[in-house]
């Protein structure tokens, strides 16, 4: 036993001296080595596919004898090239499907799906005629045997079939419907629902299949329940009193299918909000409480979303909602807690105290290592948490913050900027958290994100506006991004100089004329020239820093610092210094030392302009494009046509009003209000410059919205647009003849004015002839009464027109040629004082107001009975005045109950006459009460717009 013992020990030593490190590294080498081949990516095999090659080997499909993988694979590479883009003429194309219709003979099932799935793709872009031969083998196909090629063959004739062939399968598909086939039913109302919204009369035949619909609700099959309650929705959907009964119904039914129910919820959802008063809504709401305890977690969630979307609901009612999704917090699944996040987050915008019991479970997903949880975590608790537990959750941001993607960031910035709003104390701690974050790594939105918050904290809490100017000045030191610099740079130039100690911001300014490119220097000299003409104290000391830069190599900045210097030339250098104060005024030199603040000789490097560039730019064409380059006057900013501000369509109920004025020129504008940049120059007014007669009025000073006089639907369709001149009204009535068998000639409106001392006809233009469904325009010409006030007038308008009856397929003359008179009688027309106002801004409302003398003011006082609202009220002052809000006066800022809303208002009047308009509306004692105060360089002008309210 001891001879034994050292041997054992020593093949123990042997075996063990196997397992060397060299040996270890030899085996992890040989590992890393297995793993990097099997991530090694392996080409496409349809990479480079060519279009005429496969086609080519594509006529293997008409051989007799059929090798089915062969012909599958050829198929998806046919497929995979129309998914790619490329296109196949119509020859190509029905080629191929003829091809593919021959392998019908072929029993493959791989190759018989592959078939479903071409012609489905291929048979939009395909002649109809051939689409009918391929018909006849799918409709074998779906009476076979074979489920699977049953499902698949209904599936694809509801995409190729017409109203026409569904007549003559809709026996089957009624049959499949009803199949005790799971695959086979949904696939039959899955065809359905496809058929439903294909056209109107697909969607009658569709209708008749409700019985069998019906029973397939009652399918123990989870899939056809639910595709079977959405198809007898879509056929329901426009009877409320029929899908009231069906939710009825369904509710007090057991529905198996979770994806059913969660179809219910959103029907019952959609009941709820259309009317909360229906006859089902005590019974649904009891439904959607019932469903928080259902077995399946999307239906939980799906009734908890329902029940916190729902309007009208007071805290107390949501609850059980709230209670359920806060137990998916604390889920192991991270779709459940970020649902239940996304969800909690949504309520936090509408009723941010009902989820501050999910503060806890909330903070301690801010670790979660799924980032959009954690992003939703912390902005809604930015939303939802107290002023006391701001300093905490800052701390917490800040080690969450370098962990986040940049989109993320940005939405952390927004809450953390509305959390700023909500507590104005806690400036300090929040905005200096922006600045920090604003000095670390990150893309252009981010950084964009962070100075436009720092920015509107600036206006909206004064006290940050020191403090966030040196942030920004700090910022720029470092900055990558020429747009951001620019941004800053205008910023300080326009808030520096009212600063308490303004010379300290000049050395950051000048820094980029120094280190930075064209742009930026650019942006400062502009900066700079506003320190020098506001701040007389350190005017000499910039002067000499501007024209340093007169031999700069930048051309735009060389022309700033001469403009800048040629303006603040002559101006008292020999100012004092910027901490020497100043001596008290003399009496009654009071009111001159405030006034005169700015030179007036540099006021022209501190006014902005009166307009966008983009109306600049249109107004210029319009300019060009109506003489006025060629009557030898010089080009200002007066002479220029009356480019008025777009306004967005306000939804009024179910219908969009799209009354918006436009402008002598209206452009295209986009989606958020503004002007494209492309968008072509339009003359609203192009209709008038095209007639001698009414081109020798003069320029239009602006044009209206058309007015409808007549609904859509009558046989004559009549709107007018009002043309403004100077002495002159032109009316243009645009007329649409909409009855075939008719021509209309010599139409003209007859008009008979209310307000004969005011407006004189005095031309009448007729159109010649109208064909059916051509726009054709007639015009009436008004001379205005320059003596007489402009005030509302109304005209009773009569279309008058001969009748000639055509040949609605030739538009040939049948009968008599003279026709026969007739009359039209529309609705009447009114012309109020606010279309004689342009919607302009003026640029700068405060300043623009203090520059225009107050000797032609008028103030007035009204009180406003029939509004007990102030958005409703701040809405029709504005349309009563026809004028442009300044400044977001027009929105509505609930601060307090009672308190006075301030509007103000900015316009030109005919004749370029700028208006400019101070209200203040409060709602005093239920009774709305309207202070307003009409400023411009006319008495009468501001009399007229003030008799507006009236």
């Amino acid at each position: 036993m001891a001879a034994l013992g050292p041997d054992r020990d020593q093949g123990g030593m042997e075996e063990g001296a196997g397992l060397t490190v060299s040996s270890m590294i030899k085996e992890i080498q040989g590992l890393k080595d297995k793993f990097k081949d099997e991530d090694v990516e392996v080409p496409s095999p349809f990479q480079d596919l060519e279009k005429a090659t496969v086609l080519q080997e594509c006529r293997c499909f008409h051989e007799p004898n059929i090798e089915p993988r062969k012909c599958a694979t050829l198929i998806t590479k046919m497929l995979h090239i129309v998914t790619q883009g490329e296109a196949l003429t119509s020859t190509e194309v029905t080629d191929v499907f003829f091809g593919v219709t021959k392998l019908f003979q072929s029993q493959d099932p791989y190759l018989r799906r592959m078939m479903y799935l071409f012609i489905k793709e291929v048979a939009e872009t395909c002649n109809p005629d051939d689409v009918i031969i391929v018909t006849s083998s799918l409709t074998k196909d779906m009476n076979s045997n074979d489920d699977l090629y049953r499902a698949n063959a209904i599936r694809v004739l509801a995409r190729i079939i017409d109203t026409q062939m569904l007549g003559a399968i809709e026996r089957y598909i009624k049959q499949a419907i009803v199949d005790k086939n799971t695959l086979v039913a949904s696939s039959a109302l899955v065809s359905g629902i496809r058929l439903h919204g294909a056209n109107p009369e697909s969607a009658k035949v569709v209708c008749r299949w409700v019985n069998e619909v019906q029973e397939a609700v009652s399918s123990p099959n989870d899939m056809v329940q639910f595709h079977a309650l959405s198809l007898l929705y879509e056929i329901k959907k426009n009877d409320r009193l029929a899908i009231s009964k069906m939710v009825t119904q369904l509710t007090k039914s057991n529905m198996g299918s979770p994806l059913g129910v969660c179809l219910l919820i959103r029907y019952i959802s959609k009941i709820l909000n259309d009317d909360a008063s229906a006859a089902v809504a005590r019974m649904a709401q009891t439904f959607l409480e019932s469903s928080l305890r259902h077995r399946s977690e999307i239906v939980i969630y799906e009734a908890a979303k329902a029940i916190c979307t729902l309007d009208n609901l007071d805290q107390r009612d949501l609850n059980p909602a709230i209670t359920v999704l806060q137990l998916f917090l604390s889920s192991p699944k991270p779709t459940l807690r970020y649902a239940a996040m996304r969800c909690l987050s949504e309520v936090s915008m509408r009723h941010p105290m009902a989820i501050v019991k999910c503060n806890d479970d909330m903070e301690a997903l801010i670790s979660d290592p799924n980032r959009s949880i954690a992003t939703l975590a912390i902005t809604t608790l930015l939303k939802t948490g107290s002023e006391s537990s701001v300093d905490r959750l800052m701390k917490q941001i800040n080690s969450f913050m370098n962990e986040i993607a940049d989109e993320f960031k940005v939405v952390v910035v927004t809450a953390i900027r509305q959390l700023c709003l909500k507590y104005p104390q806690k400036h300090r701690v929040l905005v200096g958290f922006l600045a920090a974050t604003l000095r670390e790594e990150g893309g252009f939105e981010f950084k964009k994100a962070i100075t436009d918050s720092i920015v509107e904290l600036m206006h909206a809490i004064p006290e940050t506006k020191e403090s966030s100017l040196l942030h920004l000045c700090e910022f720029i030191e470092d900055c990558e991004f020429t747009a951001l610099s620019t941004q800053i740079l205008h910023l300080i130039g326009s808030l520096g100089p009212t600063t308490q100690a303004p010379a300290r911001y000049i050395r950051f300014i000048y820094n980029r004329v120094i280190l930075e490119n064209a742009q930026v220097r650019a942006a400062s000299i502009s900066a700079l020239s506003r320190f020098a003409s506001q701040v007389p104290g350190i005017r000499r000391s910039v002067c000499v820093l501007l024209s340093r830069s007169l031999l700069d190599e930048d051309d735009e900045v060389r022309d700033r610092a001469t403009v800048a210097l040629a303006a603040l030339d002559g101006l008292d250098l020999s100012a004092m210094k910027e901490d020497e104060p100043m001596e008290p005024p003399l009496p009654g030199e009071e009111e001159e030392e405030v006034t005169n603040v700015v030179p007036e000789k540099a006021a022209m490097l501190l006014e902005p302009l009166p307009m966008s560039f983009a109306h600049l730019e249109k107004a210029v064409k319009l300019y060009a494009a109506h003489g006025g380059v060629e009557d030898g006057q010089p080009l200002s900013i007066d002479a220029l046509p009356v480019v008025e501000e777009p306004v967005a369509p306000v939804a009024k109920g179910d219908a969009l009003s799209s009354n918006p004025s436009v402008a002598a020129g209206g452009a295209a504008t986009t989606s958020s209000g503004g002007l494209s940049a492309d968008a072509e120059v339009v003359d609203a007014a192009a209709a008038v410059y095209a007639i001698p007669e009414l081109g020798e009025l003069g320029r239009v000073f602006r044009s209206c919205a058309p007015v409808e006089l007549t609904e859509s639907e009558t046989e004559y369709v009549v709107k007018c647009v009002k043309h403004i001149l100077d002495g002159h009204v032109v009316l243009q009535f645009d007329v649409t003849n909409t009855i075939a068998e008719q021509q209309l000639v010599d139409v003209s409106m007859k008009v008979e004015n209310s307000e004969p001392e005011l407006y004189d006809e005095i031309l009448s233009i007729k159109c010649d002839k109208l064909v059916y469904g051509v726009q054709g325009s007639c015009f009436v010409v008004l001379a205005r009464n320059p003596e007489a006030p402009i005030s509302h007038a109304s005209f009773n308008c009569e279309l008058e027109f001969r009748v000639v009856e055509v040949d609605p397929d030739t538009g040939d003359i049948e009968g008599d040629e003279d026709g026969f008179e007739e009359n039209y009688p529309v609705e009447t027309l009114d012309l109020n004082t606010a279309d004689y106002m342009a919607k302009v801004s003026l640029g700068d409302f405060r300043r623009a107001w203090e520059t225009t003398p107050n000797d032609c003011d008028v103030e007035e006082k009204f009180a406003l009975q029939q509004f007990k609202k102030l958005e409703d009220a701040v809405e029709n002052v504005i349309e009563f005045l026809g004028m442009q809000p300044c400044d977001g006066s027009d929105k509505v800022q609930h601060a307090k109950k009672g308190a006075p809303h301030p509007l103000y208002l900015s316009g030109k009047f005919v004749g370029n006459v700028p208006v400019l308009v101070r209200a203040m509306l409060q709602l005093d004692s239920s009774q709305m009460i309207l202070r307003i105060c009409v400023r411009s360089q006319d008495e009468a002008v501001s009399r007229m717009v003030a008799d507006c309210i009236r």
